[in-house]
């Protein structure tokens, strides 16, 4: 996959993914920013003020006409969260020439709406409309405080919040209420010609085109791209763990608690650390589901996530409260039997077949794949679906009691219902 990515202007990547299997052909293109708290709710408000109008179409109604024209094609804003990177932009979904009525070619007049959004906003005085500003601006604070209404995510960004609080890592992809509401017109418009000139753009095809054809329908789209010195991304830090775990209560209208751990990952055998989690928690056959869960039922769900790039390895589980501590102590303990090799051989086979699976199936999805491409590029992470599998295969079971031995508990969170406080 790499050797598809190469620097086409500067500070601008293009990563190349062809694809023949598709009817569609898929194109994004990525702003890469540090997260930080001061920014970040600018940069998830950005490509939603952007794609309200453009020079030449002012209006969504404009915008939509011109997409229509396209066959359809969709040209949509996109904010995500990669480690301790936040990427927005675009994402253009749009038929593929192969499948055209009359062998009319997409890729050129798709790549220019998307130029033209980035780079041609319509604007009044030298900012942006206000009414656009201020409309998105609600939107985007309507989707901050909506991230509450989901308990399970809510006490996982609550956990990362407590346990990385001071790190970019505890901020969420749409930034925070408080910062969002300070926004307005005029200082958006310059965060934006701050961010175009200053951040790394990594533009990604996934189609049947010819490599040099995306490349010059990119540098076309992109020409008026102002480049300054890029600003360099603070590398990503992985702290080590608290001496003594942080236990955080917190009380809302709930029914069910909801009990998250975070662990801190000091191994560097990054394959090592995903067979681990997956043997821990990452299946439907893993330890935490089988024994937590099914055997004991000491819980409604319990499942674990590996963060590589942080060095992170979360557990999120729904409990009774009065089964708080039987639970906490028994996903500890399951913990434990990994670092001391206390698994069945299909339990290995099963975690290597599941993470097989996962990588195969990425090649089936433009959206999924393009997503993974990103999510390495935007991290400074190098393996192609290919070279993980492999990587996968040659991991010992020695070398995964080593990793799960690395693994020591942070911070507790603890969610429950206002009758239990």
């Amino acid at each position: 996959m790499y050797e598809n990515r190469r620097e086409i202007m500067q500070d601008v990547f293009l990563t190349y993914l062809p694809a023949r299997k598709f009817k569609t052909s898929r194109l994004t293109v990525n702003l890469i920013t540090g997260l930080e708290r001061a920014g970040a709710s600018a940069n998830a408000l950005l490509p939603a003020v952007l794609s309200r109008g453009t020079v030449r179409h002012p209006d969504m109604e404009s915008l939509s006409a011109a997409m229509d024209t396209l066959y359809g094609a969709t040209v949509d804003s996109v904010v995500r969260k990669k480690g301790e990177r936040q990427c927005i932009g675009f994402a253009a979904d749009f038929i593929d020439d192969a499948f055209t009525p009359h062998g009319e070619r997409l890729l050129e007049p798709v790549a220019e709406l998307m130029g033209e959004m980035l780079l041609e906003p319509l604007t009044r005085n030298g900012s942006f409309l206000a009414e656009y500003v201020d409309s998105e601006k609600a939107n985007l604070i309507d989707a901050i405080r909506s991230l509450r209404n989901d308990k399970r995510d809510w006490a996982e960004i609550r956990l990362m919040q407590e346990m990385c609080a001071g790190e970019p890592y505890s901020i969420l992809r749409l930034g925070d209420e408080e910062t969002a509401a300070k926004l307005n017109n005029h200082c958006l418009y310059r965060h934006s010609s701050t961010l175009l000139a200053g951040s790394r753009v990594e533009v990604l095809y996934c189609g049947s085109a010819e490599r040099q054809r995306v490349e010059d329908a990119v540098l076309s789209a992109l020409a008026a791209l102002p480049r300054g010195a890029a600003a360099s991304l603070p590398p990503v830090e992985q702290l080590p763990p608290r001496e003594t775990p942080r236990v955080v209560t917190e009380v809302m209208d709930v029914n069910q608690g909801k009990l998250a751990l975070g662990y801190r990952c000091t191994t560097e055998d990054v394959p090592a650390m995903i067979l681990a989690n997956l043997i821990f928690g990452g299946t439907s056959n893993s330890k935490l589901f089988m024994n937590v869960r099914e055997k004991l039922s000491l819980c409604y769900y319990a499942s674990s996530t590996y963060v590589r790039s942080k060095g992170i390895l979360t557990v999120s589980s729904g409990i009774e409260t009065a089964d708080y501590q039987r639970a906490l102590d028994e996903i500890l303990h399951q913990l434990h039997e990994i670092r001391d090799g206390h698994w069945e051989p299909w339990e290995l086979e099963g975690a290597r077949s599941t993470m097989r699976s996962a990588l195969t199936s990425l090649s089936d999805s433009q959206g999924a794949l393009e997503n993974y491409c990103l999510g390495q590029a935007a991290t400074g992470q190098s393996e192609d679906p290919e070279t993980m599998q492999r990587l996968l295969d040659q991991v010992t079971p020695e070398r995964i009691r080593a990793a799960a031995g690395s693994v020591t508990l942070d911070t507790v969170y603890f969610l429950h219902g206002k009758e239990e406080a």
